[in-house]
């Protein structure tokens, strides 16, 4: 791998150096590659060289923090994470030798966030990567010593004490909310984290951090944006901004949007309320609600070698940190050695298959028939889109298959070959982002308008069909610049449903969602594009080696289309918090079949009346405090009185006119000690089966 294998580079910058080390300084010329400085890509946050005391190596933690229990201990269950693995993905320096291409000076900003450790002790200059040390940490990733020092942006009297003075002193202060790489560390070696170690902890300096619990930390980096463009007026899209100076304003909703899972999570239910989710997700906590109840699940544990004294916690957060990268860190391990990974066989089969588990978990699939056609119903259950993140490469899909009496193929959606990793995404739903060039971009740089992998360069959304996490509204994404293109989702719907044609001759359908980490496009792409080195090469060679991205089965349905099946009613939305404390939820008690529908309602106001409320779909209106989460015409269906427990049984006659038909329902209820008098259920999507 030459690129990671370069020579060790001595560079001693300080961060006024920093600050001024130019690349070119000539302005974009229409059908030329624009020229930048680093300054374009400066974020506001800690700064290089702004340090008392450096950031040590993962390593030095795991005296302490491993070697103890490879399935819950911090330190080996963090070291077979794509977290701790940042600085060593192939992918990403495949990536970088693009982006540098494209925009010289963009490296700065992408290994702000996956080689931190280089960044602050300054050798991200230069911003190829040419300087990295491999006898620093530099290659660390993202490692405990980052992590437990970061320091809240937003000053809270419940944060240590110290917080004022740091916020106080930073050379660039941050006045918006924390994205791209814009942390900000303490400059001494004060170890934070969510738990109060006593006043006579004697192993190292720590200060109890309510922020790391806090999704907002995670959004330091799972926020990106690109700082090189603007947003202009309305109508005039993503411009380039003054490649010679740092952003104006640093605020990510005036930057081209990169990924938005931090901003996706903060416009979902489980950014206003822990939400139950069966299980799936959090450990051994039921409910779950930032992002570290579900990618850090907790358990029964102590933190470090039980032989130290480590407090024994039913809380103790597992850093698992998986998401949806299926393959690259087996291709990390192939490639450097096991004493500077810290991987293993057990660990990396172990993290195979959390990913494959926290996949898994993401989504229901649900099949059944609606007018002599196929439904396939997808319903994302994550606090963010599905899928989410870093967009070039990534897919989701469904395979459809039908089967005649004499189990023989009939028909087929989605078939993908193995052997090529091509998939025939014409016949099926691809779930995906496409960014690209606009006609400005494509006159800046000579290149098409329209698709492009140049993420750097793209300044436009093509298409956005992935599916919305729960709460989503039209225009709650709009403003954080994650609107749906090209497709359309109704308010609060965090679901999907594609129509297949029967064969005539198929008794059965079998269907499988499946999802990608990178495409054969992608990787072609990185290695056709690459006039710099050979880390697209190399990044090829090793997605060939390890199966070419083999894709991860998400779900599967299999349906027996002589007997149907009825689609399970969808709660949706959430309902508003009442006098009691409580949110009411509203259940089905059977499938939404022929004659009769029995719903209950639980946690409303005891004694008082409540309505079921039907409508023709979702929507979503603010109403008596709370939303109205069904749209209009309205149907009143039942009347009940709730019990001295808050509870109510209602039942939703249904006949034959009503089958094949959807409704959203929800009850609003007589809640008297509440200021409008009334509290609403959240709502549940109905669709009518025979």
């Amino acid at each position: 791998m030459s690129l990671m294998m370069r020579p060790k580079t001595t560079l001693s910058v300080t961060a006024g150096v920093a600050l001024t080390l130019i690349f070119s300084l000539a302005d974009a010329t229409p059908g030329t590659t624009p020229q930048s400085n680093i300054r374009a890509f400066e974020m506001a946050g800690s700064q290089p060289g702004e340090f008392v005391d450096y950031l040590q190596s993962g390593q030095a933690c795991a005296l302490c923090h491993g070697n103890y229990d490879q399935q819950v201990e911090p330190y080996d269950t963090w070291q077979a994470s794509m977290m701790a693995q940042s600085s060593r993905d192939p992918i990403f320096f495949a990536a970088l030798a693009i982006a540098e291409q494209d925009l010289g000076g963009s490296g700065y900003l992408c290994m702000r966030c996956h080689m931190p450790g280089a960044h602050m002790e300054g050798r991200t200059i230069p911003t190829d990567g040419s300087a990295l040390d491999p006898f620093t940490n530099d290659f660390d990733g993202v490692n405990c010593h980052f992590c437990h020092r970061m320091v809240d942006p937003v000053l809270d009297p419940l944060n240590p004490a110290e917080d004022a003075g740091i916020l106080a002193g930073m050379s660039r202060p941050m006045n918006v909310e924390p994205h791209s790489g814009m942390y900000i560390l303490d400059p001494q070696d004060r170890r934070r984290g969510p738990f109060d170690l006593g006043v006579n902890f004697p192993y190292h300096e720590f200060r109890q951090s309510p922020f790391h619990r806090e999704s907002m930390l995670c959004g330091t980096c799972h926020d990106v944006s690109n700082p090189a463009l603007e947003k202009r007026a309305s109508g005039l899209g993503y411009r380039l901004s003054n490649l010679n100076a740092a952003h104006p304003t640093m605020d990510k909703t005036d930057m081209y949007p990169i990924e938005r899972t931090f901003s996706e999570w903060t416009r979902s239910v489980y950014a206003v309320a822990p939400i139950d989710t069966g299980g799936r997700f959090g450990g051994n906590q039921p409910l779950v609600q930032s992002c570290q109840d579900c990618h850090m699940p907790t358990t029964d544990a102590t933190a470090c070698s039980p032989g130290l004294g480590s407090a024994f916690r039913p809380d103790m957060p597992r850093h698992f940190f998986n998401g949806a990268n299926s393959w690259v860190l087996k291709a990390i391990r192939s490639i450097y050695p096991d004493y500077e990974t810290g991987l293993s066989d057990s660990l990396v089969q172990d993290a195979a298959q959390r990913t494959r588990d926290m996949m898994q978990s993401a989504a229901e699939l649900e099949t059944f028939e609606r007018n002599g056609q196929l439904v396939v119903r997808v319903i994302n259950l994550t606090g963010h889109r599905l899928p989410t993140g870093y967009g070039e490469g990534r897919r989701m899909w469904l395979q459809v298959q039908f089967f005649d009496s004499g189990d023989q193929l009939v028909g087929e959606h989605g078939s993908y070959d193995d052997a090529t990793a091509d998939l025939d995404a014409s016949s099926t739903k691809v779930y995906e982002i496409h960014q690209g060039l606009d006609a400005y971009m494509a006159a800046q740089t000579g290149m098409p308008a329209g698709p492009s992998f140049h993420f750097v360069l793209n300044n436009t959304v093509l298409l956005d069909n992935r599916i919305p996490a729960r709460g989503f509204t039209n225009s709650s994404y709009a403003a954080i610049d994650a609107d749906v293109v090209a497709y359309n989702y109704e308010d609060q719907q965090h679901w999907d449903e594609t129509m297949f044609a029967l064969p005539s001759a198929a008794v059965r359908a079998e269907v499988a969602l499946f999802h990608q980490t990178t495409t054969r496009e992608y990787i072609e792409f990185l290695r056709d594009e690459n006039q710099t080195n050979t880390a697209g090469q190399d990044a090829y060679d090793l997605w060939q080696l390890f199966g070419r991205s083999t894709p991860v089965e998400m779900a599967s349905s299999s349906l027996d289309l002589n007997l149907g099946a009825c689609a399970t009613p969808i709660p949706y939305g959430l309902g508003s918090l009442n006098s009691q404390g409580e949110r009411a939820t509203l259940i089905a008690l059977n499938d939404p079949d022929l004659p009769i529908l029995n719903l209950q309602l639980t946690g409303a106001v005891p004694s008082q009346m409540a309505v079921l409320w039907e409508g023709p779909g979702t929507a979503s209106v603010p109403h008596l405090g709370g939303v109205l989460l069904i749209s209009g015409p309205y149907v009143r269906r039942d009347t009940q009185l709730t019990d001295n427990l808050g509870k109510a049984a209602f039942s939703l006659p249904v006949d034959a006119t009503m089958v094949g038909s959807s409704r959203g329902l929800q009850v609003i209820y007589r809640d008297p000690a509440s200021p409008t008098g009334a509290s609403l259920s959240q709502g549940l999507f109905v669709t009518f089966c025979n």
